[in-house]
C-alpha cells in the first residue's frame, strides 16, 4: 500500500521526514475540494477550522484517521464516519495555553488592562492589587494542558487544587466542586466540552466562589453560562477572564463586552510561535505510526 493519500493543511517538508510510502496533497477544504477527496485515508484539517470541515468528511469515502490539531474534537466528533480513528492535538498547545493562562491570571490579579487604558490617558494611577502569591488556585481539568499550567504556577507559590472528571491520586473529582469552590482564590478552566461539562459553570457555581475570586476560561465558551456570568460580573461578586466564548468571534452586541471586571482574549490560547514545531512533530509521528501500522497516540474515537 504505497499510494496511500494523505492531506495536509501545510507543505509536507514541515514534517522534516515524512514517512516515504505515503502520497501528499496539501488541502484547504474550506477553499476548495479536489477530486481526490474520495481517496483520502488521512486527513489532517486546517487549525482554523470552520463548517466545510465536517460537510468534507462523508464524501471521504476510503478514510481512516483524522488528526486534529485542536485539543478540543467537539466541532467534528459527530461528524466523523464510525469506524474511522479520531485523534485530537494533545501535546500540541500545552506551552501556548499555558503561557496564556498565566498571562491572564497575572494581568487580571494586577491590574495591567487598567494600566493600559491610564496610558492612553497619560494618566499616573499607582494603588495596591492582589499578588498570584499566597493565593489558592482551583485547577478544573487536569489533562495535558491542566498538567502544564500547574508547572507554571508553582513558581508562583501558590497552592494549586486540581479538579478532574474522576478522582485518581492527589486529584479531586468534579462533584467535589461545590465544597471546593468557596476556598479558591483563582478558578481555572481547562475542561474538554462534553455533555456534562456543557453549562458547568452557572449561577448556582458563581455564587459558590469565594467574593472578589477570579474565573479564568481557557477550555470552551459554553462551559459557562453567558448570563449567569454576565450578572456574577455585574454584582461585583467575582471578576474573569476568558479566552473563548459561546459564540466566536464574541459578537458586536455581546453583554460580555461591557462587563465589569471582565479581561477577553480572542481564543489565541494556542496561537503562538510554539504551536507550529509541536504540530509538525505531532503529525510526523503519527504518519510514522500510520504508515508503519502501528497504534496511534490521542486516539478519542475509532480503533485504527
Amino acid at each position: 500500500m504505497t499510494d496511500r493519500l494523505v492531506w495536509l493543511p501545510f507543505d509536507p517538508a514541515e514534517l522534516g521526514d515524512p514517512p516515504a510510502g505515503l502520497r501528499y496533497e496539501v488541502v484547504d477544504p474550506t477553499q476548495e475540494v479536489p477530486d481526490s477527496v474520495e481517496d483520502v485515508r488521512f486527513y489532517v484539517p486546517p487549525y482554523q477550522m470552520g463548517p466545510a470541515i465536517g460537510d468534507v468528511l462523508p464524501r471521504m469515502r476510503g478514510l481512516e484517521v483524522v488528526q486534529l490539531l485542536s485539543a478540543g474534537v467537539d466541532n467534528v466528533r459527530s461528524r466523523v464516519p464510525e469506524g474511522v480513528a479520531l485523534c485530537n492535538g494533545r501535546g500540541i498547545h500545552d506551552t501556548s495555553t499555558a503561557e496564556l493562562t498565566l498571562a491572564l491570571v497575572l494581568a487580571s490579579l494586577r491590574g495591567i488592562p487598567d494600566f493600559v487604558r491610564a496610558q492612553d490617558r497619560r494618566e499616573w494611577t499607582p494603588g495596591w492589587r492582589p499578588a498570584l502569591a499566597d493565593r489558592k488556585v482551583l485547577l478544573v481539568g487536569h489533562g495535558a494542558i491542566g498538567e502544564a499550567i500547574e508547572t507554571r504556577l508553582l513558581p508562583f507559590e501558590v497552592e494549586v487544587v486540581r479538579v478532574a472528571r474522576t478522582a485518581r491520586d492527589g486529584v479531586h473529582p468534579v462533584e467535589d466542586l461545590p465544597a471546593l469552590l468557596p476556598d479558591a482564590d483563582v478558578v481555572i478552566l481547562v475542561v474538554p466540552l462534553t455533555d456534562a461539562t456543557r453549562g458547568l459553570v452557572d449561577a448556582d457555581f458563581l455564587a459558590r466562589m469565594k467574593e472578589g475570586a477570579l474565573l479564568v476560561n481557557v477550555a470552551r465558551g459554553a462551559v459557562v453560562v453567558t448570563d449567569d456570568l454576565v450578572a456574577a460580573l455585574h454584582s461585583g461578586r467575582v471578576r474573569a477572564a476568558i479566552d473563548v466564548a459561546e459564540t466566536e468571534p464574541l459578537p458586536a452586541d455581546s453583554p460580555l463586552w461591557d462587563a465589569p471586571g471582565l479581561l477577553v482574549s480572542p481564543h489565541v490560547g494556542g496561537a503562538s510561535s510554539a504551536m507550529w514545531p509541536r504540530a509538525h512533530r505531532l503529525v510526523r509521528d503519527q504518519l510514522h505510526r500510520y504508515a508503519a501500522g502501528e497504534p496511534l497516540h490521542n486516539l478519542m474515537t475509532g480503533e485504527y
